[in-house]
């Protein structure tokens, strides 16, 4: 399996679920239930706080979306998902999709650990995202 983005207009996922009811509905519990926690939003690459209206939510896993029934559904337990800022989310699958082992021979889970890992590296090097 690869976790290679594909174009949107050949990945059903981006394309469908990212823009269904299902999926805001589920980035909205995923918010309600950092805030009834009491964490703090804050981007898991670069560690800056946010609001929510300025952070995506990075798939850790992919097991939770399912089509079903003629309609996607979003079953993902709250920790694969993680907030990031639109650009370090970028930079994420960038990392993801250029390197050969995270692309094509990690889980989805590990591949995004060692990319988050890496861009940690990087940010903090760089002075944070620009």
């Amino acid at each position: 399996m690869s976790n290679r983005r594909k174009s949107a207009s050949w990945n059903s996922y981006r394309s469908q679920f990212l823009r269904s009811p299902a999926w805001f509905a589920r980035r909205d519990r995923w918010f309600r239930k950092q805030q009834r926690l009491g964490r703090p939003l804050a981007c898991v690459a670069c560690a800056q706080p946010a609001p929510k209206e300025r952070l995506e939510l990075h798939h850790l896993d992919y097991g939770g979306v399912r089509f079903v029934d003629g309609a996607w559904r979003a079953f993902e337990r709250h920790d694969d998902l993680v907030p990031m800022h639109p650009y370090c989310h970028d930079l994420l699958h960038r990392l993801m999709d250029r390197d050969l082992v995270l692309s094509r021979h990690r889980t989805r889970r590990t591949a995004s650990a060692l990319a988050l890992q890496r861009l940690r590296l990087k940010l903090s090097a760089s002075g944070g995202p620009r």
